[in-house]
């Protein structure tokens, strides 16, 4: 049966950097649209040429891509023609191969935000679309409000997209732009406009993600007969964001009806790198990953429970709709005071350590979790520090080196500038082998910005660590998360450290002590004893 080509649109460049808090470099533009081309996504929005200095130099620097590389610019303004508005021809100027235009389709957006009549919305629209036309790109409507429109004036609304249809318009892509409208409506809505003549071939979705259903409504349009969806990396965008190709994509090539009835350009081969590039972003953003995220997040195939650890056992399938293997990811089976042997045993075998069932080794390393997790450690989300303690139990932990002692200090002085400012101090004493090494680090950064004593101990621990340095030369803290497990002058301090190495591996470690300092360190020694037997380094004699 021959499948209908589904074409995916990525808008990160230009509605994700509408996220609060979010401004990308053109440094960053490149990257990430270098990484949406190797993904196999169709169409690159790359900004709004003449909005802003980002923009127009990202247009300038643009990479190659397979992709085709969209500008995004509004209709020409009433009282001009296209050939003589300043703003539209900006957005031609860079000669991107593709432009999408947003335009009104709303009556009350155009009659109260534009001021204008409803005749001259809809020339506006014909007139800019045939310009960009007759200058050899490929045109686009962002039908601006197009369901609150189509609601308010389904006539008006459907006028709107047959006069960029009829001016040569490739697309014309129904924005859910409030993301007010729920799944059952636009389904409905995109099969009564396709209905009314506008065929699903030249028609597109772009939906945000207010309801929290951007994703479904997407689904929802495309399976109503949509042949374009428009979303962005991580569900970056305005307010509550936009629909999340990091969900769509796998959702589109591995579900039916979607993969059995129609075909994207990516590859199952680029899905198992969706992960990376998801944490791609994360990185540039400097934001923690969603554990929970569908998909690609680092809870999306943990399992807890020891009936169901016990079922994954036996069949992956009882418990997880895809094998995580397909985006990149991988199956956990974490570790609590709720598991069980089968738990056990499958998180170590995860690790690569078999022990065979009975072994009288598995109750004590069982005990010893459960005694650990009453003083407050935490191993569900600190799988790192579980396999290191597992390990130690079981006589597999090697020795790699010995803290002798640690010191922090934190000043406050003035500067030259007589502005008091914080400076933290972190000493490390290391004992390799029959060699003692002595580290010092201030946690100063570039910008004579102190990051705290955690930072500071951090970079003294892994400073200098004589063999073993090459090996964590790579390691990098990515997040540091706190939480007092009791009140009181008796508070005792969690502290779970996330590490990522340049092999893209990423784990969590866990520290606990009335002290955050002495929790962070134990978290800190951990993460760094993981990557040191991961990378099956051999101890120093």
């Amino acid at each position: 049966m021959s499948r209908e080509r589904l074409y995916l649109f990525d808008t990160t460049l230009r509605d994700g950097q509408q996220t609060q808090g979010v401004q990308f470099s053109t440094a960053e533009k490149r990257q990430i649209a270098l990484a949406l081309d190797a993904l196999g996504i169709d169409y690159i929005e790359g900004g709004w040429p003449g909005a802003n200095p980002t923009d127009s130099e990202f247009f300038v620097q643009a990479p190659q891509t397979r992709a085709t590389l969209t500008a995004f610019g509004m209709t020409k303004r009433a009282g001009r023609s296209a050939e003589n508005d300043d703003v539209l021809a900006a957005v031609l100027d860079p000669g991107t191969p593709a432009v999408c235009l947003v335009g009104k389709t709303h009556e009350f957006h155009v009659t109260t935000a534009l001021g204008i009549t409803l005749d001259e919305n809809l020339e506006n629209i014909r007139a800019s679309i045939a310009h960009v036309v007759a200058r050899g790109r490929e045109a686009m409507l962002d039908a601006e409000h197009f369901f609150d429109g189509y609601r308010a004036n389904p006539d008006y609304a459907l006028r709107c997209l047959h006069a960029a249809l009829a001016a040569g318009a490739r697309w014309v892509v129904l924005c859910d732009t409030n993301g007010g409208t729920l799944p059952s409506e636009v389904g409905r809505i995109t099969a009564e406009v396709i209905a009314a003549g506008i065929p699903g071939a030249h028609l597109g979705i772009h939906c945000h993600d207010d309801t929290g259903n951007a994703v479904a409504n997407s689904l929802a349009a495309v399976q109503a007969g949509a042949r374009q969806v428009q979303g962005t990396l991580n569900g970056l965008g305005e307010r509550c964001g936009n629909a999340n190709l990091v969900t769509l994509i796998p959702t589109l090539l591995l579900k039916p009806p979607f993969a059995d009835t129609l075909e994207i350009g990516v590859t199952r081969e680029a899905l198992q790198g969706l992960l990376k590039t998801s944490r791609m972003l994360d990185d540039i953003l400097n934001r923690v990953p969603q554990r929970a995220a569908p998909y690609i997040g680092a809870s999306a195939f943990a399992h807890k429970a020891g009936l169901h650890a016990s079922a994954i056992l036996k069949d992956p399938s009882t418990y997880e709709h895809i094998d995580p293997a397909l985006v990149g990811n991988e199956r956990i089976i974490p570790m609590s005071n709720q598991a069980g042997q089968s738990n056990l045993r499958a998180r170590l075998a995860a690790a690569g350590i078999a022990v065979a069932p009975g072994d009288a080794r598995l109750a004590l390393i069982l005990d010893a979790i459960k005694q650990r997790e009453d003083e407050g450690y935490a191993y569900d989300g600190a799988q790192a520090s579980f396999e290191l303690l597992a390990r130690r139990e079981l006589g597999l932990c090697p020795e790699f080196f010995e803290v002798k002692r640690y010191r922090v200090t934190v000043e406050r002085r003035k500067n030259k500038y007589n502005r008091m400012i914080s400076l933290s101090e972190a000493v490390v004493v290391v004992k390799i082998g029959s060699e003692k090494m002595l580290s010092v680090s201030e946690s100063m950064d570039e910008e004579g910005t102190d990051r705290g004593p955690v930072n500071a101990l951090s970079k003294a621990l892994a400073k200098d660590l004589g063999p073993y340095q090459a090996c964590i030369d790579d390691l990098k803290l990515v997040d540091f998360k706190v939480r007092i497990t009791q009140g009181g002058t008796e508070a005792v301090t969690r502290v779970i450290i996330d590490s990522e190495d340049g092999q893209g591996r990423r784990w969590s470690t866990v520290g606990v002590s009335p002290n955050i300092v002495d929790a962070s360190f134990e978290a800190l020694l951990d993460a760094i004893q993981w990557k040191l037997i991961r990378d099956q380094v051999v101890p120093a004699a």
